[in-house]
């Protein structure tokens, strides 16, 4: 049976029919209400993102998913993981600090904040999954510890995944630190000597120390590496890329069976949320927003992530490109806008290896509200 994908655009000429009210209708449509029981701690899973960005999904909307899980019975709270890199949310303290900047605190949301892998991203459950490349894998404790969950993406580009949407926000979002350096684990950046100037941006950045500079040449000491990519976002000339033939399709693998083992034990309580607004090529744990690739579509519900992300991709896929924006080629419609950005990176591979781990159902209903 084909899975349910609920969508509604963000036309909206009336005013008692405002986005908001758009949200309450597809968290109804979706039957989030049935996921929950009488005072279920329901984790809602974000990006606060990082500070600079301003592509994180809106806390006003959030807000409107705080208030349906409440009256549902539900104690909700707002969650995330700290990162692997350096930058403002990578333990605990930064990382409320910047949620809070971003506007998450409870006097907008409605809701607690909650940081699910502890103080320095150490705090995490074992899980076992059946995977091929994990028999178990390290999620976040607030997040394993929660009776259900609400997973809100902000569906966008991202240079190794293709794109990142409900696979990725659990994948990478609920790992806690050890788990997101299993995850990139293998992924060693290479560093083109003809591109690079010089200019030692990536060395000082690195917090490993995996990277030097040797007769004006940057180089990396791959035993020092974690993977984390945090050097390609710095370097002014684009000279660090990772090796996609290599890498891309293993760590589109690990992700997923990341995903799986974050939903394991409580698939029949999470309810997913995608809101294809404002997509921009790269993920939103860059310190920028870059202007987006496609106009802004709507946003989508489901209880099946892999179906969610599947729809997603196609509504992007659907729009003009917009002209200026970092898309190189695949301007037209049905073509593939992340691959216009990204073209080594294989984002249908979520979806294919999702469904062959029983992560969900490529094959979907598009229901319009």
């Amino acid at each position: 049976m084909k899975s349910k994908v609920f969508f509604t655009d963000l036309k909206v000429r009336k005013d008692f029919e405002n986005t908001l009210s758009k949200i309450r209708r597809l968290f109804d449509a979706a039957g989030f209400e049935s996921l929950i029981d009488e005072n279920d701690l329901t984790a809602i899973k974000l990006h606060f993102g990082e500070r600079g960005n301003e592509g994180f999904i809106s806390p006003v909307h959030v807000r409107q998913v705080v208030e349906k899980l409440q009256d549902s019975g539900a104690k909700p709270l707002l969650t995330d993981t700290n990162t692997l890199y350096s930058g403002s949310r990578r333990n605990a303290v930064d990382h409320l600090t910047t949620a809070i900047e971003h506007g998450f605190g409870y006097e907008v949301t409605r809701a607690p904040l909650v940081i699910a892998d502890g103080l320095d991203g150490k705090d995490f459950r074992e899980t076992a999954i059946s995977g091929t490349h994990f028999d178990k894998v390290k999620i976040a404790s607030s997040i394993a510890d929660a009776s259900g969950m609400i997973v809100m993406s902000h569906f966008k580009g991202h240079e190794l995944a293709g794109f990142g949407g409900a696979i990725k926000n659990l994948a990478m979002g609920c790992a806690a630190v050890p788990g997101k350096m299993e995850q990139h684990a293998g992924l060693h950046p290479e560093i083109d000597p003809d591109t690079c100037v010089g200019c030692g941006k990536c060395v000082d950045t690195c917090i490993y120390e995996a990277l030097e500079l040797s007769g004006g040449i940057a180089s990396v000491r791959h035993e020092s590496c974690v993977g984390c990519g945090e050097c390609m976002l710095v370097c002014p000339v684009e000279a660090i890329g990772f090796n996609h033939e290599r890498d891309s399709e293993k760590f589109i693998e690990i992700m997923t069976e990341y995903a799986l083992g974050a939903v394991t034990g409580k698939q029949q309580k999470v309810g997913y949320m995608n809101f294809l607004v404002n997509i921009t090529p790269d993920c939103d744990c860059v310190p920028w927003s870059d202007i987006p690739l496609v106009p802004d579509i709507g946003i989508l519900a489901s209880t099946d992530p892999v179906a969610i992300d599947a729809a997603s991709l196609y509504l992007v896929n659907q729009q003009h490109g917009i002209v200026h924006s970092k898309l190189h080629s695949n301007f037209e419609i049905g073509e593939d806008k992340f691959k216009g950005v990204w073209e080594n990176a294989e984002g249908n591979h979520q979806l294919d290896y999702g469904e062959k781990i029983g992560l969900g159902s490529r094959d979907y209903e598009l229901i319009n509200i």
